[in-house]
C-alpha cells in the first residue's frame, strides 16, 4: 500500500541526534552526541525509597487517573519554588505539570499558533522544539545567535519581515546546542521588543539551575508584568530525565488552552512520578542535590575544554559555557562539517552535526555539538584526542 502522510508530519525528518543514538549500541563508541544528564546525578537510592513507600501506602492514588493540570501538591510546590527562588509568577499566572519540558513547548505552540504562523527562534536552536513547532504547522525562522544572545535589532527586523510572527522561542541560559547565555541587557531589550509588537515569548529553561561558574541572570519571565511570557522547564536535568516531569508557568488564559491540548495527548502526566517528585522536593534537600550536580558538570566541562584546547589545531573554536551540558565547536573554512562528523564516527567518536539545530533545515552549518555530561572522564580524554587527530588530518588534506 502507498501511504499518504499528513501535511504536519510528512515533511519532517527524524532527529539527527536520535539517528546517531542508533549507532551507540556499539559499546566501543565514545558518545559526545547525547543530551543526557550524568548517570551519577540521579538520586537513585532516595527515589527507590520514595517509590517503595508510595506503593506500600498510597498505591490507590499513584495508580489511578489524575487531573490534567497535574498532581495538586506538586503544582503548588513548583509554583511556590518558582515564586520564592526565582521571582516567577504573577496573579494572572498558573502553573501546570507536563510530560517533560518538550510537551510544554509543543502545547504552547498548539495553543498560540495556527498553520502558517511564524515562530522565531535563536539560530541554532533545540531540534526537539523546532520539530514540535513544525509539526503544529508553524514556520520556524531563525535569528542569528551571537556570543551573548540574539541581537535585539535583528529580532525586531525579523518580526517586521514576518507579519505572522506569533511566538519567540528562546533558551536564554546555557542554550542548547551552543551553551551560550543571553545577557541581562539583551533579555530586557528582547522583552520590550516582544511587548511592543504583541509577540509572545516562550522561555525554555531546562538548564538554568546547572550553573557552575559566573553569576545568575534573572529569567525573562521574572520581569513579565504584561503576561507575554510562557515559562517552561522540567525536572529532567536536576532529578531524572526518564521520569518525564516538566512544568509550565504562564498566563491562565494560555494555560487553559494548553490543558485542552494535553487532554487530547495524554490526559495527564504520569501520576506516580509526579508523586515521587513532590515527595523528593518536600522531604529531601533538592537545592543541595543540585549543588552536587553543578560540581559534577564543573569538573566535566573543565576537563573537556582543557582536552580540546590541548588536542584541537588552530582554527577550531569553542564556546565556554558557565553551566548546562553542551559545547559548540565551529570549524575553520574548508573543513566540511558532515565529513568531519562521519569520519569521527568511523573512528568511534559520535558528535552531532550543527545543521540538525538550524531553523532552516536546508541551510549549512560549520559547527558540531559536543556533550560533556554523559561520557566518563576517560572517554572525554580519549574522544577529544581522536577529534584532534582527525581535525589535524583534515587540515592537512585541505592544504
Amino acid at each position: 500500500m502507498e501511504y499518504t502522510f499528513s501535511d504536519n508530519l510528512g515533511s519532517l525528518k527524524p532527529s539527527a541526534i536520535r539517528e546517531i543514538f542508533k549507532s551507540l549500541t556499539d559499546p566501543s563508541i565514545i558518545s559526545f552526541a547525547a543530551g543526557n544528564p550524568a548517570p551519577q546525578s540521579f538520586p537513585a537510592d532516595a527515589l527507590a525509597d520514595l517509590a517503595a513507600d508510595i506503593f506500600k501506602n498510597n498505591a490507590a492514588v499513584a495508580l489511578q487517573y489524575g487531573i490534567t493540570e497535574g498532581y495538586t501538591p506538586l503544582r503548588q510546590a513548583v509554583a511556590r519554588r518558582l515564586r520564592e527562588k526565582f521571582g516567577i509568577g504573577r496573579a494572572i499566572d498558573t502553573t501546570i505539570i507536563t510530560s517533560g519540558g518538550t510537551q510544554g513547548l509543543e502545547l504552547c505552540c498548539r495553543a498560540l499558533c495556527s498553520r502558517g504562523d511564524v515562530v522565531l527562534a535563536e539560530d541554532p536552536s533545540f531540534i526537539g522544539a523546532l520539530n514540535s513547532f513544525r509539526a503544529c504547522g508553524a514556520e520556524t525562522v531563525g535569528v542569528p545567535l551571537g556570543a551573548d544572545g540574539i541581537d535585539p535589532a535583528a529580532l525586531e527586523a525579523a518580526i517586521l519581515a514576518h507579519p505572522r510572527t506569533k511566538l519567540l522561542y528562546l533558551i536564554p541560559t546555557f542554550q542548547n546546542p551552543s551553551g551560550i547565555t543571553t545577557s541581562w541587557e539583551k533579555r530586557k531589550a528582547i522583552y520590550e521588543i516582544a511587548r511592543r509588537h504583541g509577540v509572545m515569548i516562550l522561555e525554555d529553561n531546562p538548564y538554568g539551575e546547572l550553573r557552575f561558574a559566573g553569576e545568575d541572570i534573572p529569567t525573562i519571565k521574572s520581569i513579565d508584568e504584561e503576561g507575554i511570557v510562557v515559562y517552561c522547564s522540567s525536572f529532567s536535568k536536576i532529578l531524572s530525565a526518564g521520569m518525564r516531569v516538566g512544568y509550565v508557568c504562564a498566563p491562565d488564559a494560555v494555560v487553559q488552552k494548553m490543558v485542552v491540548g494535553k487532554q487530547c495527548e495524554d490526559v495527564h502526566t504520569n501520576l506516580f512520578f509526579q508523586m515521587i517528585t513532590y515527595r523528593y522536593m518536600t522531604e529531601y534537600d533538592l537545592d543541595g542535590h543540585i549543588r552536587e550536580i553543578q560540581d559534577i558538570y564543573r569538573h566535566k566541562c573543565t576537563l573537556m575544554l582543557g582536552c580540546l584546547d590541548a588536542a584541537m589545531p588552530k582554527g577550531f573554536t569553542f564556546t565556554r559555557p558557565e553551566g548546562g551540558l553542551f559545547i559548540w565547536c565551529t570549524m575553520p573554512d574548508g573543513i566540511p562539517m558532515m565529513d568531519f562528523v562521519k569520519r569521527a564516527l568511523e573512528r568511534k567518536v559520535a558528535v552531532v552535526p550543527g545543521s540538525a539545530f538550524l531553523c532552516d533545515p536546508t541551510a549549512e552549518s560549520h559547527s558540531v555539538r559536543l556533550n560533556y555530561s554523559t561520557p566518563s572522564d576517560d572517554d572525554i580524554r580519549r574522544g577529544t584526542a581522536v577529534l584532534g587527530t582527525l581535525a589535524a588530518d583534515m587540515l592537512r588534506e585541505r592544504g
